[in-house]
């Protein structure tokens, strides 16, 4: 065993012990936990990004401002992206993840107090809240791209299991919104604050270890320029799914379907996720053919969508568009990754850039309401 040489400081709890480079079974647990905390992260996303647009509509004081909730969601996660990496560094992965599932926690609670209570300041504060904490547990993907040997790998598990969340979500919709009836879309809100409750206890059990190489050691990063392109495809990517599976629910609702949207969601979460594990079983991925598929996929999605006039053709475009997300945040994710770490400032301004591209999606949605 061989011990850090430079000083600890308060709040690096994992820095001042000693290290074991490739710790097989702290990155088994380590990758087990981060699963587990982000497929509760994502099934709390499932339960809330549905009705953030059909709750905005129900109690914005004007049509221009229903869009809100859903646009502060994608705020909050941007916003999130840059603290979350440093984070990492000032207090350690097991605190920086805990803190962003506290903080869904308050939001999903928030969110909770505003429908029952018809304030749609407080929706937009929840949903901005619940975005934070979706900001940091998108983290978690760069976190398990460092777990030594098992990187890629790692990541794939991480994300395949959020499949699990697209799986169990309607079950879980309509458990809770039966529990609170007759108040919509309060049962889910709740459920949304249990599901970071999860998320919080999995991330706090995580092993006191980096994963990449102990946090005292400088990082260097890679050239600027190797990260400008991968950060571009996947800023075009999340703006795509953004903007078309925010107006998908209201779309859904002008034509008489309002009884599937919480279907066609969910699918489209297993959609997003589901690839990540077909990827896992493959000897080798490439991230460039894998961003390039996804972009396509989510080219046919936005055509499919543009046709869409019944349940069906709103699911096979959602689908679509979740694969094409996928495909495109795995590869640029391991685009990243490749030939050389990048820095904890460039991980922190790529996953922004690429939130950014997610709020500009939701913008959209507002406009086109």
């Amino acid at each position: 065993m061989t011990a850090s040489t430079d000083l600890p400081r308060a709040g690096r709890l994992d820095c001042a012990c000693a290290i074991v480079p490739g710790d097989g079974e702290a990155d088994r647990r380590g990758t087990a936990l981060l699963a587990a905390a982000f497929s509760l992260s994502v099934l709390s996303q499932v339960l809330i990004l549905g009705i953030l647009p059909l709750a905005g509509l129900s109690l914005a004081p004007s049509r221009a401002a229903a869009a809100l909730p859903y646009t502060a969601f994608y705020a909050g996660a941007a916003v999130a992206g840059l603290p979350a990496s440093l984070l990492l560094d000032a207090l350690g992965r097991r605190a920086a993840f805990s803190l962003g599932a506290s903080i869904g926690i308050a939001g999903g609670l928030m969110l909770v107090w505003a429908l029952t209570g018809w304030h749609f300041g407080a929706l937009v504060l929840g949903a901005f809240w619940l975005g934070v904490a979706g900001g940091f547990s998108l983290f978690y993907r760069h976190a398990a791209a460092g777990i030594g040997a098992r990187g890629t790998s790692a990541l794939l598990l991480v994300f395949g299991a959020a499949t699990i969340a697209g799986v169990a979500a309607p079950g879980i919709a309509r458990a809770a919104e039966a529990l609170a009836a007759p108040r919509d879309f309060v049962g889910m809100g709740a459920a949304a604050a249990l599901a970071h409750v999860g998320s919080l206890a999995a991330t706090a059990a995580l092993p006191y270890r980096p994963l990449h190489t102990q946090l005292t050691a400088p990082r260097q990063g890679k050239p600027w320029r190797a990260v400008l392109l991968p950060t571009l495809v996947g800023a075009a990517a999340w703006f795509t799914m953004t903007a078309l599976m925010g107006a998908t629910p209201i779309a859904m609702v002008g034509c008489g379907l309002t009884g599937a949207v919480s279907g066609v969601v969910a699918w489209h979460v297993v959609a997003m996720y589901a690839p990540s594990l077909v990827l896992a079983g493959l000897p080798s991925v490439r991230p460039l053919w894998i961003a390039g598929g996804g972009s396509a996929a989510l080219g046919a999605g936005a055509l499919i969508f543009s046709l869409s006039s019944t349940a069906p053709l709103f699911s096979l475009s959602a689908a679509l568009l979740g694969i094409g997300w996928s495909l495109a945040a795995l590869g640029t994710t391991l685009w990243l990754h490749r030939d050389g770490e990048p820095s904890r400032w460039q991980l922190g301004l790529h996953d922004g850039c690429v939130l950014a591209g997610a709020l500009l999606g939701a913008l959209a949605t507002g406009i086109a309401i």
